[in-house]
């Protein structure tokens, strides 16, 4: 009956709840599911692997998201913040080394106001016309990534993390509210970005239930990329005693992704790497087609703690691309130079 279910969700896109639910519970028909996203994804993208350059500008946050390391009240961070000239500098090396898309990823950090990131992103722009800039900067106006995008910035990722309500609530501050999130990545949609959402896999008080709540609302959103990765847990936080999501049930996730959003973008995240051993390969092989390197100076990259054991050494320094392109060959995928877009 699985496997139908596969053949079903690949060929409609779409399955009813009761069906998606036993698809998330069926451990026995991983293996089918997973040759069945890779041929998907081969179809549209071939074996490439498209490369992304994080840097992390900022690991200050006004923000205190309940499993977050980084939330605004841990007392007990290094807080740091790149200057204009160090993200360029970190640009400048990555496209030395063949990376066509740069994101700009921090904390909603007060100190980078809107018009601090259009300068930034406009020099960006400038100096390099053949790339994509990429943000993710948290919930802005809808003003604000209308100035953004006019200076130059292509895509924005913002997860929703938790589209259903109670599960929202249960893991943000009362200030914080799933519908200014959602209002977000709509307003980035009408405005022109290529748009990424997501949600953490096997978050505090999540249920499968929940799990197919945040596939109707991808459904919805039909966001150009799908960044999912395992909820890793830190000591410095209130969720500190709460156990990490398990890989097994996000690469389960991303071969459904695939299925479900054929065309989408789809990382092999930092997160999936570090829960598991040969995570990012296994993520490859489960359906993602995207990796995203680090660009960040390397005093900071330990820095940037949303979650504990960050992976930030081997093929996840951009100074070890090699490395990267080689893991990736051995699976039987090629890391390529090029900007990437979705295929629509």
């Amino acid at each position: 009956m699985s496997r139908e279910l596969v053949l079903k969700l690949k060929t409609d896109k779409n399955l009813k709840d009761e069906e998606l639910l036993t698809l998330l519970k069926t451990d026995e028909v991983d293996q089918f599911l997973r040759q069945e996203a890779d041929l998907v994804r081969r179809k549209i993208y071939g074996n490439k692997v498209y490369i992304r350059g994080l840097i992390e500008i900022s690991n200050y946050c006004k923000n205190n998201c309940l499993y977050c390391g980084i939330r605004g009240e841990n007392f007990g961070v290094t807080r740091y913040r790149l200057t204009k000239e160090e993200i360029l500098s970190a640009c400048e090396m990555g496209y030395a080394l063949g990376f066509r898309t740069f994101v700009m990823q921090g904390g909603e950090d007060p100190y980078f106001t809107d018009d601090i990131i259009c300068d930034i992103v406009k020099e960006i722009r400038k100096r390099f016309a053949d790339c994509a800039i990429t943000l993710s900067l948290g919930e802005k106006t809808k003003e604000a990534y209308e100035m953004f995008f006019k200076a130059g910035a292509n895509r924005y990722l913002l997860r929703h993390e938790a589209a259903d309500f109670n599960l929202y609530s249960k893991l943000h501050p009362k200030k914080m509210s799933l519908e200014s999130r959602k209002k977000c990545l709509f307003d980035l949609k009408e405005i022109g970005y290529q748009v990424g959402s997501g949600f953490m896999v096997g978050a505090p008080f999540q249920t499968l239930e929940n799990i197919i709540c945040d596939l109707r609302f991808l459904q919805a959103l039909n966001p150009d990329m799908i960044g999912i990765g395992p909820y890793i847990s830190h000591s410095q936080t209130p969720f500190k005693e709460y156990k990490n999501g398990e890989t097994k049930l996000t690469l389960r996730l991303i071969s459904i992704l695939r299925l479900m959003f054929p065309h989408s973008l789809i990382p092999a995240t930092t997160a999936l790497g570090t829960n598991s051993e040969n995570g990012r390969e296994q993520g490859i092989m489960a359906g993602a087609n995207v990796v995203m390197p680090n660009l960040s100076p390397e005093n900071v990259r330990s820095l940037y703690e949303i979650y504990e054991n960050k992976l930030t050494v081997g093929a996840e320094s951009a100074q070890e691309l090699d490395k990267l392109k080689k893991c990736m060959k051995d699976i039987g995928y090629e890391v390529v130079v090029d900007i990437g877009n979705v295929k629509r």
